[in-house]
């Protein structure tokens, strides 16, 4: 290790971090990021969380004021840090020598904000912005790279492709257009971040905290404390008209050890996002009964259970309520996000899982489902042109595994579809399984689809057909090699 900043240095450092961001280039971000470690699966998830805890360690010899974005990223401002070890670039290079000799491979990215500086270190191993030149890397960047999927089509879709597009925009007609979600994805646009990456801590005490006797061990346990702390924490703010977007988690173990990481969120902490966050570092300090804590990189030792809990609001901006959708609400409920928690915590991470739209050309691929609370990106975006898809609404019921259906003529010929998509005869009777046949009142089709062609091992081709039967119901089907299977209904 090279030079680290402790004692009176590292608390003028602190003070000099206070700085608040008033336009584009007042304030220099540092953004380390571990890919590996970001993108872990569900199995992976309690070491990945272990293994940034000790980049974190290394990276608070650097820097002691550190905010975790989220898991395998994490941020602090570089002005201080520049100055004591001669340059952005130095400070980069010193801490990805130091990250990268414990296996893990990091990105560094430093711009005027923190938005920027997320996007630099998506780059190369090492990438520095010029100071004031944070609005000019922006304006090459797409609108993809703002994290509302939806404004994002809708601007793709009006011809606005880049953030130069977004920013060249009048501030006035953006809010009119497309509210307030608009109107911060152009100040991200702009060079404008929505707060500083360190500000200064609230003057009064709002902290709340839980002791444990006997010490808890459990992790589990702990995340429950976690939530109902947390909700405690965000009514007494919510009675003084604050809310908190960043949160200190403070644990104090059996042994005397206390370990503390500050949490950013850009938006508003909710209480179940303060208990995720909560098992993330629980994971991260080793607290599972499994697992004996790590005191230090290369060490491990046992502490016993923990004996407090500690949340603070670190930071606090004023409460200005949330806008929901004109047909329900938009976000989901506390109520429903508690029950999720309990559910995942009896049987398991993957027991709740919520659909996303994606993009494919089967029905099939056209949901995602993940597990609750978890941010992962579609395996098929939505914004690509997916040429072959079935045109008009998607249907509602997608059957895991396709089932065998026969369709015949009004000669009881099976129906069949040549290379050239000729159609053999009209559909009359379309027969499921088992069950009885239906008469088929309408259909639509067919639409080809040949895919992965150059691989013939996985190549598929097959013509589809939508349906409607007597019964009143609408099918998908396909017809492939002759044989004809339904894939989906729309009901």
């Amino acid at each position: 290790m090279t030079e680290p900043m402790t004692g009176r240095l590292a608390g003028r450092m602190t003070g000099r971090m206070s700085e608040r961001v008033t336009g584009p280039g007042t304030s220099r971000v540092m953004v380390l990021c571990c890919p590996e470690l970001s993108a872990a699966d569900d199995g992976g998830k309690r070491e990945a969380a272990r293994v940034f805890e000790r980049v974190i360690q290394m990276v608070t010899e650097f820097c002691p004021a550190v905010e975790i974005v989220e898991p395998g990223v994490c941020a602090f401002a570089a002005r201080g840090p520049a100055r004591y070890f001669g340059g952005e670039e130095v400070v980069a290079g010193k801490i990805t020598a130091v990250v990268t000799a414990l296996g893990v491979e990091c990105r560094i990215g430093v711009a005027d904000g923190m938005f920027a500086a997320g996007l630099a270190a998506r780059e190369d191993a090492i990438t520095v912005v010029p100071p004031g030149g944070t609005v000019e890397f922006l304006g090459r960047r797409p609108v993809s790279v703002l994290t509302d999927p939806e404004l994002t089509r809708l601007l793709t879709r009006l011809g606005i492709r880049t953030l130069a597009d977004l920013a060249a925009l009048p501030v006035k007609d953006v809010a009119s257009r497309f509210g307030a979600t608009g109107t911060a994805a152009h100040r991200l646009a702009s060079g404008f971040d929505p707060r500083p990456v360190a500000a200064t801590p609230p003057a009064e005490d709002l902290s709340v905290a839980q002791e444990f006797d006997p010490p808890e061990d459990s992790a589990e346990p702990l995340v429950f404390a976690a939530k109902a702390l947390a909700e405690q924490m965000l009514t007494g703010l919510a009675a003084k008209g604050l809310t908190c977007v960043r949160v200190q988690v403070c644990a104090r173990w059996q042994d005397g050890s206390e370990h503390s990481r500050l949490w950013r969120h850009d938006g508003l902490l909710t209480a179940v996002q303060v208990a995720d966050r909560v098992r993330w570092q629980l994971d991260g300090w080793g607290a599972g009964r499994d697992a004996p804590h790590q005191a230090g990189p290369g060490t491990q030792r046992e502490t016993g259970g923990v004996v407090l809990l500690r949340l603070v609001p670190d930071q606090v901006v004023r409460a200005t309520g949330q806008q929901l959708a004109l047909w329900g609400e938009a976000a989901v409920t506390d109520r429903v996000a508690r029950a999720a928690m309990r559910v995942q915590a009896l049987l398991g991470h993957d027991a709740v899982l919520r659909p996303s739209l994606s993009g494919g050309r089967n029905a099939s691929e056209q949901v995602t489902h993940t597990p609750f609370w978890d941010k992962r990106e579609p395996e098929y975006p939505r914004d690509r042109p997916w040429p072959g898809q079935i045109p008009g609404a998607a249907p509602a019921c997608v059957f895991p595994e396709p089932r065998q259906a026969l369709v015949t003529d009004d000669a009881g010929q099976t129906v069949t579809v040549s290379g050239r998509c000729v159609v053999s005869g009209i559909p009359a009777m379309l027969t499921v399984t088992a069950d009885s046949p239906r008469e088929i009142t309408g259909w639509a089709g067919p639409w080809p689809l040949n895919e992965r062609w150059w691989d013939p091992e996985r190549a598929s081709r097959r013509a589809r057909f939508q349906l409607v039967t007597s019964d009143g119901r609408a099918w998908l089907a396909a017809v492939r090699d002759g044989r004809w299977q339904i894939e989906a209904g729309y009901w």
